[in-house]
């Protein structure tokens, strides 16, 4: 040996540890899927079955909601607010249902209209691939901030520009309004970064939410929050615990933008505090965001909070204090509804529109950090996107539909606002289901077309971006990115495809044109290696595949327990 043997093995140890690193092959024991009881209800495959076409749709309530120049009765959907609350600003408004009587250009000067319904068809265009930050001329993104209430004092998004401005839901003294709105604003800015001054409201949107989470400690029993007083408050509205997977949501994001420890101690302890209750508390839609928050929180921050259990609360329809408030199961009237979300109780059961939509936002980006639940998920995504088709007019029985004499003017991508099995109408009694809404009854004056959800509708655009057919009916591609928001790192492509046969089906797919190896994160095997274009292959019966696309060549390392490709995370659960 010479003095220079000890240097030549460590360099070819080295040399050693890089080759077997870069050859590693990942391969493990498969996932076992956790069954989810709610969605084992539902029928794997649902009759009639049609799915609809949701890009296309949400494409075209964009090109139609968004056109000044539609003339006619109740039109256009969408007009300018020059009223300039919080900023001296122009701002925009569209109708919470066609011909709502309480909203309009002619209207108390513009000024009414809600965030809940701008947001959510921000939100659904940007998904789609449009740039509402510049779309024929508006900035219709940082529009979005004449809803950050400085005038009120409240500094976070609230459901109107103008707070005095009573017409609706909102009112500051009901809980989820005001938290989903700034769900939906963070949502948004997440895909605007660059949007002017929204750096600065989203700092302040997470002080306001980090003091309201110190204040509230292991108490999120109340109806709503006065974010001007700091003082949390009940009435006669049920209180409504399901907030804290809200405020989990928009802090961890605060966390992941701004870096601030606080942020995410605050995102622990609110969904510490939701999975603590002793019942299920599902108000109105955050629970789904529960189950999400906690496996992402499991995999990223190192928690061990409980899935399966918002899962259930999400899905049940056992909720205290809104009770009922779920996804519905069963046949009504020789439609198979199972999947769509609502209330599983009131007159049979009576789904929604935009909850059905947003259930999917959280659900299908849950599977990156948890593909146990990739089969459970896949059927639920299966069974909502085939019943949801009913809200649309052109989608469901003349004979199944409130209104099937004013439906033109939907243009099909307007839906009616619910689905029930026993009609609220005395007019419709004994049909089953029946599209219909509830806007005729908002207040006196409501014409029958405010059964018509804007609103609603414009959360389309979750549907368009995660829902994609295959070349076999019933198999569908789920994008499990889209709706992922504020990421640490960037994630590869990853589709969740369930097969609900009885038997093996083969499904093809287009991968795009850069050559990519395909990691199976339920089977915990690469399926494909350096492949391109259209790409076949196998799902065993009842059964899902979670696809990841890595690019051909990356090197393949785990560290504490998860795989990952290039230095971006492939699977969170690898050697769990």
């Amino acid at each position: 040996m010479t003095k220079n043997t000890p240097i030549l093995i460590l360099l070819f140890l080295g040399f050693f540890s890089c080759k077997t690193s870069t050859s590693f092959a990942p391969s493990g024991k498969a996932v076992e899927q956790v069954a989810v009881s709610r969605i084992e209800q539902m029928p794997n495959l649902p009759e009639p079955y049609h799915l609809k076409d949701w890009k296309q749709t949400a494409l075209e309530f964009d090109q139609y909601v968004f056109d000044f120049g539609q003339k006619g009765e109740h039109l256009p959907l969408i007009w300018l607010d020059s009223t300039g609350h919080n900023f001296k600003e122009t701002t925009f408004g569209i109708y919470t249902a066609i011909g709502d009587v309480r909203e309009g250009p002619n209207v108390n000067n513009g000024q009414n209209h809600e965030a809940l319904g701008s947001q959510g068809a921000i939100l659904g265009a940007t998904l789609m691939g449009i740039d509402k930050s510049n779309q024929d001329g508006h900035d219709y993104v940082g529009m979005l901030r004449n809803y950050f209430n400085k005038d009120s004092g409240w500094n976070i998004i609230q459901n109107f520009t103008n707070e005095s401005a009573h017409i609706g839901g909102g009112y500051g003294n009901d809980y989820w309004y005001d938290v989903f709105n700034n769900v939906l604003f963070y949502a948004v800015a997440n895909y605007y970064p660059k949007e002017p001054g929204f750096d600065e409201l989203q700092r302040t949107i997470a002080e306001q939410f980090y003091k309201s989470d110190s204040i509230l400690g292991n108490n999120y029993s109340y109806s709503y929050f006065d974010f001007k007083n700091m003082q949390p408050g009940k009435n006669h509205i049920p209180t409504q615990e399901d907030v804290a997977a809200g405020y989990s949501f928009i802090l961890y994001g605060a966390y992941q933008k701004f870096g601030d420890e606080k942020y995410l101690k605050a995102a622990k302890n609110a969904l510490t505090v939701l999975a603590a209750q002793k019942e299920n508390r599902n108000y109105e839609m955050f629970m789904p965001f529960g189950a999400y928050m906690a496996a992402r929180l499991n995999a990223e921050a190192g928690e061990n909070y409980e899935v399966q259990k918002f899962l259930n609360w999400a899905l049940d329809g056992d909720a205290v204090g809104r009770e009922g408030w779920g996804v519905v199961v069963g046949n009504w009237g020789g439609y198979d509804v199972s999947g769509i979300a609502g209330s599983t109780i009131d007159r049979g059961g009576y789904g929604f529109c935009m909850n059905t939509f947003d259930l999917a936002w959280p659900l299908t980006a849950m599977l990156r950090y948890d593909q146990r639940y990739a089969r459970a998920v896949g059927k639920l995504m299966l069974n909502a996107a085939n019943a949801a088709r009913l809200f649309y007019p052109n989608e469901i029985p003349d004979s199944l539909q409130a209104l099937p004499n004013l439906k033109a003017i939907t243009k099909n991508c307007i839906a009616y606002e619910g689905l029930i099995k026993e009609p609220s109408y005395e007019a419709y009694k004994g049909i089953t289901p029946l599209a219909q809404g509830d806007g005729p009854l908002w207040a006196p004056g409501m014409p029958q077309e405010t059964m018509f959800s804007v609103y609603g509708s414009g959360h389309v655009g979750i549907f368009g971006a995660i829902i994609q057919p295959t070349n076999v009916e019933r198999i569908l591609q789920v994008d499990c990115v889209a709706t992922d928001m504020y990421l640490k790192q960037k994630a590869y492509p990853t589709y969740l495809f369930y097969n609900p046969y009885s038997e093996v089906k083969n499904v093809t797919t287009n991968i795009g044109e850069l050559p990519v190896d395909i990691y199976d994160a339920v089977n915990r095997v690469i399926l494909k290696t350096n492949v391109s274009g259209n790409v076949t292959f196998d799902i065993t019966a009842n059964n899902a595949r979670l696809l990841v696309y890595v690019p051909t060549g990356s090197k393949f390392t785990v560290t504490n327990g998860v795989l990952m490709a290039n230095e971006l995370t492939v699977d969170y659960r690898y050697e769990k």
